[in-house]
């Protein structure tokens, strides 16, 4: 019984990570929709671009999906197609 309680409250928590992480980027495409829309100053002064993602946070994430793969929340399916995005970035 400690073993399924264990299971539960890590997919629980695993969940709850995925929900903010896909929160926190919804918001950040949502600012750089409006950042796009908004009317550029004259002398805007050029930014270095971000640097990709660290391989330490792809690791992360494709961890965690696999986790979600196992608890089978994602079908094959969906955690290949969330992997070849997560490499392709």
């Amino acid at each position: 019984m400690p073993r399924m309680l264990r299971r539960a409250a890590v997919l629980g928590a695993t969940a709850h990570v995925a929900a903010n992480r896909g929160a926190a980027r919804a918001n950040a495409q949502n600012a750089a929709a409006q950042e796009a829309a908004a009317p550029e100053p004259e002398a805007a002064p050029v930014a270095a671009a971000p640097p990709a993602a660290a391989p330490a946070d792809v690791y992360a994430e494709l961890t965690q999906l696999k986790e979600l793969l196992d608890a089978g929340v994602l079908t094959q399916a969906e955690f290949d197609a969330q992997k070849t995005k997560l490499l392709n970035a």
